[in-house]
């Protein structure tokens, strides 16, 4: 286990289980999958503004801290579902090689 999506994973569902207290994660689970949805929210709002500003300045490290926001929540989602990162990844294995508008096409069956 040396990917950092697969250490993130593993501390995730520790803190799941922690003190709601003394973790936040543990805290958004406590509160429920509309407080994680609330947060992911506010962190793909923040993505999107992140991305104007790198638009016009050039700069996109807040860009990517936003980003890094917005996957952390994510991954908290997942992990409240049962599901997790690796499935996430197992699905853009099966797509990969196939087009954008195919993949959408097939969804659409």
């Amino acid at each position: 286990m040396d990917s950092i999506l697969e250490r993130l994973t593993i501390i995730l569902e520790e803190r799941r289980h922690a003190d709601p207290s003394t973790s936040y994660v543990a805290g958004l689970h406590e509160k429920g999958v509309n407080k994680i949805l609330e947060k992911i929210g506010e962190e793909a709002t923040e993505v999107i503004l992140a991305a104007k500003e790198a638009e016009s300045s050039g700069n996109v490290e807040e860009l990517v801290r936003e980003t890094a926001d917005l996957w952390f929540h994510t991954m908290v989602l997942l992990g409240h579902m049962e599901s997790s990162p690796a499935a996430v990844l197992e699905e853009l294995e099966r797509r990969f090689g196939t087009s954008g508008l195919e993949e959408k096409a097939l969804r659409s069956k």
